[in-house]
């Protein structure tokens, strides 16, 4: 018979051995299941979807970016690109006219035309035009211009001084035209152009008119050299050689209308 003492070691050491065995047995199972758990869920795993690159041949024309045509010019931001068959023509300008080319002051002598004849003899002009040039040639050589004030008149019937505006008083302005600043000058230009030979223009028109000198309607391309001898007397070979880019006399010119009005006394183009 065994003492009570030896059975209590065995029994311990028998749970003890039991207990080992079943935490043995549990460890593989746990282990198990847990590997398979980790594989069901990488295979439930959406697959990462792979981007396109440039060379892949499969893409979809949606899903192409579109590029610019390299040949094509954008417009700027704000403005509409004009239709490309459709030509834009350059557009021609009319010729600008010459300014005043209706005013009878202005020289205008046409090269083609023939020339006019030119006047020495005073009796061939209308008694009017005769009395209008006597008057404008005693007032010259007195040397007071205040004596072409009657002539001058007022208003309308003013003769045109120049190709501008005209402010203040009529004498007063030709005198600062004169080199002088009393009016002297502007007196014995004034005589020699009267002295000279003289043209009737525009006959039977609204321009009708006598002017001296006649140079005023001549090319000046078509003086021989008798009558350039003459237009020395009033210019200088300098003013002569300006006036050639003009192809016409530019210096004073004076007109009368065939009604004896006193029409004009300029200097210019």
């Amino acid at each position: 018979m065994r003492p009570q003492n030896d059975f209590a070691p065995r029994a311990a050491m028998r749970a003890a051995v039991i207990a080992v065995a079943a935490a043995l047995a549990i460890a593989p199972l746990g282990t198990s299941t847990a590997l398979a758990l980790s594989e069901i869920k990488r295979e439930e795993l959406p697959v990462p979807a792979v981007p396109a690159t440039p060379s892949d041949q499969n893409a979809t024309p949606e899903s192409a970016v579109p590029m610019p045509d390299p040949i094509q010019k954008v417009p700027p931001a704000g403005t509409e690109a004009a239709p490309q068959d459709q030509q834009t023509e350059p557009q021609e300008e009319a010729p600008a006219e010459p300014e005043d080319a209706s005013n009878p002051a202005m020289p205008h002598p046409d090269p083609e035309a023939p020339l006019p004849e030119i006047v020495y003899d005073l009796s061939r002009l209308p008694e009017p035009v005769q009395r209008m040039r006597n008057l404008l040639v005693e007032a010259a050589k007195t040397g007071d211009i205040e004596k072409l004030r009657p002539l001058i008149g007022t208003g309308e019937d003013m003769p045109q001084i120049s190709f501008g505006d005209v402010e203040g008083d009529p004498i007063e302005f030709l005198k600062s035209l004169s080199g002088d600043g009393e009016g002297q000058e502007i007196l014995a230009i004034m005589e020699e152009v009267l002295s000279a030979g003289y043209v009737h223009l525009g006959e039977g028109t609204d321009e009708d008119l006598y002017v001296w000198p006649y140079f005023f309607g001549m090319p000046l391309e078509k003086l021989d050299p008798r009558q350039k001898v003459e237009l020395f007397k009033i210019v200088t070979a300098g003013d002569y050689e300006d006036m050639k880019q003009y192809g016409t006399y530019v210096f004073y010119r004076l007109g009368i209308t065939p009604e004896g009005r006193w029409a004009f006394f300029v200097a210019g183009d």
